[in-house]
């Protein structure tokens, strides 16, 4: 498998940010140039997202995107993910899926299923489902 790196978004060059931002339209790119991460494989952004921390120890991993020509990585994405989380001293990581494909990745890696929301009043969503890990 090719090289996975997890960069801040504000660590990489402009060029490579409005590169990535360009091609993927979709991405909220202010939102993740702020507090977001950047997924590199082989020197290319291919993918983003954001780990954010909404109370001590509770993570709520939030727009999650790789590239269609490297979606496979996904669940090699996710792990990276979970071990930057486990880095930062989370205690869970919460993720709100729309798509059933990412439900089952989800259960997959050991997600759980949640009866409501992070939490209602502060962080509203529609639709989908939640899922949270407990990081060991």
């Amino acid at each position: 498998m090719r090289l996975l790196k997890l960069i801040l978004a504000r660590d990489v060059s402009y060029e490579q940010l409005e590169a990535f931002f360009n091609k993927n339209p979709d991405v909220n790119k202010n939102r993740v140039f702020e507090n977001g991460y950047v997924v590199e494989l082989n020197n290319a952004i291919e993918g983003c997202f954001i780990l954010d921390q909404v109370e001590e120890g509770i993570y709520w991993l939030k727009q999650l995107y790789i590239t269609q020509s490297e979606a496979g990585k996904l669940p090699f994405l996710l792990e990276a993910i979970l071990v930057l989380a486990k880095d930062r001293n989370a205690k869970s990581v919460y993720v709100h899926s729309h798509q059933p494909v990412v439900d089952l990745l989800l259960e997959a890696l050991q997600f759980y299923p949640q009866t409501q929301s992070l939490s209602e009043e502060k962080y509203p969503v529609k639709g989908g489902s939640w899922w949270a890990y407990n990081v060991s």
